[in-house]
């Protein structure tokens, strides 16, 4: 491939946001970034510590999330996630209870008032059933959060069946649990919370579910991890909290527990994150993105990183060990998107002159764990889960497109380890990929979204992440990555950038999507990675210019809310759009110096210690 852009220009740009990336780093060598505040975290949390500190010991720190949850409500009357978030349903809901159960009724009664509104436009309680379907991992824990603020019956809250909690892990796949894997503790505590406050008439169903209540509070004080907050999530942790604390049990050791997490992950403006941080996922995004084309990739976090592995069988998913969470912190998870990062990293950073043999053989150790980790998790259909095989068919139970091109890839670096079982578990991968592209040639992902589609949906990212993975393994001239590359070309905006797809959603929202950082660097690295360079050099060379220009002007550290957590939270996390952009300004920059299409496609990942 010819370059592409002036070559002074794209090193320069490179230069800058690579040297802007490695400032980032801590003095262990890693990378933790920054959630953005969540009015969703700050509206549970208020109503936790609202709940569980019947004394009011923690009003000062009350007051102060109410008075930050009150500047973030829109102009609609609603709340989104973030400071950039649309309103929705969820967050404002939650948002009421809290300002309710802290007290705020009478201050704060325009803006109560005017939420009511909103929420009558969309349609109340049927709006809220309407935004999760079946799944009822979050739908029922707002509908618990609100009838403790008086807002709506305990009739409205469906009754979940904490008993099954009870059962050995094992059985939670054939149990029909109503949700996710990830999601047992708001089971137990939302459950028992229903049944407390509305017990069952019938003589049996009550006497079973009495026997069950202590059972499964021990499932909840099993599952806690040493820092409180399960999944270091600080929405699940407050639903657990109020849960318990409304039934007479402020003081048992799960709800104190949650209260010093709560106290310990408060920002100073009063807010709270989604989540604490994603340190593992942006450390293994930074040392990938740099592996394009830097001569020595820092290698002072392996120790770290290494760490981060999980080595026992984890309480929380029974998962067995060799995975990677998304952060070093006790509440972490192994998953199917973060072992493949890590994977992919310590691929890169093995053959680094600097990590001496016995590094290396500490590191061919670990992936060997996390490669049998992903085979053993893969699911019939052929495509990875986040956590849990064949748990079903909820959100994060059921394969994904970006898990399952992210674990293709990370197979591919490490194939020598066990070629045999590699090579049939990502021809079932692609069979699997294959099978779930849209007829208009993209593929949606499960973790990412953009706000202006009419599904949130975020097809640049997937249609992005699995061309990668059709690049690794050498199908560039399928059907499939021609059809998505078209897709690609139709779908960029025109300045050149990508974002919400590029179409005119006839005003549903209040404007049309806007090019962003994240987007536009990840179609670029698609098509330099992914094979669209030879025939869509012009929309790689727009994209390139439109990225260079926001690296130019420091545009380009402005983060989208792309990010999509559990039960459809949106957050940004500020170094996605400085990660995103090295990765693409280093895939363009080693392609135009020469490396070969195959060098390219893996990274240069596949570089191994001999005799592995």
């Amino acid at each position: 491939m010819k370059p592409m852009f002036d070559q002074q220009r794209l090193v320069r740009a490179y230069s800058k946001a690579r040297s802007d990336l490695l400032s980032e780093r801590n003095d262990q060598g890693h990378w933790v970034g920054e959630l953005s505040a969540s009015a969703l975290s700050t509206a549970t949390a208020i109503s936790a510590l609202s709940l569980a500190e019947p004394n009011h010991a923690d009003q000062p720190l009350i007051d102060r999330g109410a008075r930050w949850l009150v500047q973030q409500q829109n102009e609609d009357g609603g709340w989104g996630d973030t400071d950039q978030s649309f309103s929705n349903i969820a967050t404002t809901l939650l948002a009421m209870a809290a300002l309710r159960l802290g007290g705020f009724a009478e201050q704060y009664h325009d803006q109560l008032a005017s939420a009511q509104r909103y929420v009558d436009r969309l349609g109340g309680l049927a709006a809220l059933r309407k935004r999760y379907g079946g799944d009822k991992t979050f739908a029922v824990p707002i509908l618990m959060n609100c009838a403790l603020a008086g807002l709506v019956p305990w009739n409205e809250v469906d009754s979940l069946p904490f008993e099954l909690a009870c059962l050995p892990q094992s059985f939670y796949r054939w149990a029909g649990l109503p949700v996710v894997s990830y999601a047992i503790p708001a089971l137990v505590a939302i459950g028992q919370a229903r049944f407390l406050h509305q017990p069952p008439r019938t003589f049996f169903a009550g006497t079973v579910r009495r026997w069950a209540v202590e059972a499964s509070t021990r499932v909840l004080l099993r599952m806690q991890p040493d820092s409180g907050g399960y999944l270091e999530a600080i929405p699940l942790s407050s639903f657990v909290a109020m849960g318990l604390a409304s039934t007479e049990r402020a003081y048992h050791p799960v709800v104190r527990r949650v209260i010093a997490f709560l106290h310990q992950t408060v920002r100073d403006d009063g807010s709270w994150p989604i989540d604490v941080n994603l340190a593992t996922w942006t450390t293994t995004l930074s040392i990938n993105a740099l592996s394009y084309y830097d001569e020595q990739l820092p290698t002072d976090c392996l120790d770290w990183l290494l760490s981060c592995q999980h080595k026992v069988r984890h309480p929380f998913t029974g998962a067995e060990p060799g995975g990677w969470g998304w952060t070093d912190l006790s509440g972490a998870v192994p998953d199917a998107d973060d072992t493949p990062g890590a994977l992919l990293a310590l691929g890169r950073m093995q053959r680094e002159p600097q990590v001496d043999s016995a590094g290396q053989v500490r590191i061919v150790g670990a992936a060997g764990l996390g490669v049998q980790w992903l085979l053993r998790l893969q699911n019939r259909d052929g495509g990875w889960p986040t956590f849990c095989r064949g748990w079903g068919r909820l959100p994060f139970d059921r394969s994904g497109a970006d898990l399952t091109a992210h674990a293709i890839r990370a197979l591919l670096a490490w194939r020598d380890l066990d070629a045999a079982r590699i090579d049939r578990a990502c021809r079932r991968g692609m069979d699997y990929l294959d099978s779930v592209q849209n007829r208009d040639g993209s593929w949606t992902p499960l973790w990412f979204g953009n706000q202006y589609h009419p599904e949130e949906e975020n097809l640049v990212y997937g249609t992005a992440k699995v061309l990668m993975a059709y690049g690794d393994v050498g199908h560039l001239g399928s059907n499939s990555v021609a059809s998505a590359l078209q897709w690609l070309s139709r779908n960029q905006n025109p300045d050149g950038g990508w974002g919400g797809n590029g179409v005119d959603l006839g005003g549903e929202f209040p404007e049309k999507s806007q090019s962003s950082v994240e987007e536009t660097a990840l179609a670029v690295e698609a098509l330099v990675r992914g094979g669209g360079h030879e025939s869509r050099q012009s929309e790689a060379k727009m994209g390139l210019n439109w990225l260079i220009q926001r690296v130019e002007s420091g545009q380009y550290l402005n983060a989208s809310p792309i990010g999509f957590y559990f039960a459809k939270l949106w957050y940004h996390e500020r170094l996605y759009p400085l990660v995103f952009t090295v990765a693409a300004l280093g895939a363009v920059l080693a392609c135009s110096a020469g490396s070969t299409r195959s060098q390219l496609a893996t990274g240069q990942t596949t570089r191994r210690v001999e005799g592995t």
